[in-house]
């Protein structure tokens, strides 16, 4: 599957993603962490889930992670060019992702669950750029 970068929906940061575009703009993929009871979370927002402080850090994620489900989209999307999955990436963090899967047939004799994923960074503008995930160890 070839992605065409051009027609992507471009995200918008906003004061709570700020941190999460900033991040991936440096290379890291980055989560929100409770100093109080220690839950990372994804996606960002400004208070914890679990317990509800305010009292957040912001961490780096290694990145590497697992599918953990997906769904292969029959629908045309002018930025893709056939078939797509759109996968649930667990990370090793525990926190889940919804993203698309980069270097892999997007088949479900392909997409095994649980096979282990690695985040892979796409530029789309100067300002912002995606998380993919793929197979580990497809990089050359």
């Amino acid at each position: 599957m070839r992605i065409d970068f051009t027609q992507v929906p471009v995200p918008v940061p906003t004061p709570e993603t700020e941190h999460f575009w900033a991040g991936t703009l440096v290379g890291e993929l980055r989560l929100q962490q409770c100093i109080d009871c220690q839950t990372t979370y994804f996606p960002p927002r400004p208070f914890c889930p679990t317990c509800a402080s305010r009292a957040i850090e912001i961490v780096c994620a290694s990145g590497r992670g697992s599918l953990a489900s997906y769904v292969i989209n029959q629908r045309p999307h002018p930025a893709f060019d056939g078939p797509y999955a759109i996968a649930l990436v667990e990370l090793e963090e525990g926190v889940r992702m919804m993203s698309n899967l980069l270097n892999i047939e997007q088949t479900p004799d392909a997409l095994i669950l649980d096979m282990p994923l690695q985040v892979t960074l796409q530029p789309l503008s100067d300002d912002i750029v995606l998380p993919y995930f793929e197979p580990r160890g497809s990089r050359s």
